[in-house]
């Protein structure tokens, strides 16, 4: 039986894809891109943007090495489809995802 800080966890994951995929869906419509040179350009175009893609990529990779790091804990999901997401979809769904299947198989290995 799933717990509710798991359900808790995927909720987050939920929202955490939704509410950013809103804001990435309007800046491709608009003509956004992820080549190198449009994106960072887009990225960092003020103080406020900058610091926030900093904040977001420094966590995302703060995240990556926990996740390496955690992998040998029993009971932890394997951390390479985790890095691929948070790279790919967002932080947002990345993390909760993960700690939604952490809490379960840490449920699961406790039985």
């Amino acid at each position: 039986m799933r717990s509710r800080l798991e359900l808790l966890y995927y909720v987050f994951a939920l929202v955490g894809l939704f509410a950013t995929w809103y804001f990435n869906l309007q800046y491709f419509s608009a003509g956004g891109s992820v080549a190198p040179g449009p994106f960072f350009s887009a990225a960092l175009a003020n103080p406020l943007t900058t610091a926030i893609t900093i904040d977001v990529y420094w966590t995302a990779l703060v995240f990556s090495v926990w996740v390496i790091v955690e992998r040998r804990a029993p009971a932890s999901p394997m951390p390479w489809p985790y890095i691929a997401l948070c790279f790919g979809l967002g932080i947002a769904c990345a993390l909760p995802l993960y700690l939604g299947l952490r809490e379960r198989l840490r449920g699961l290995h406790a039985k």
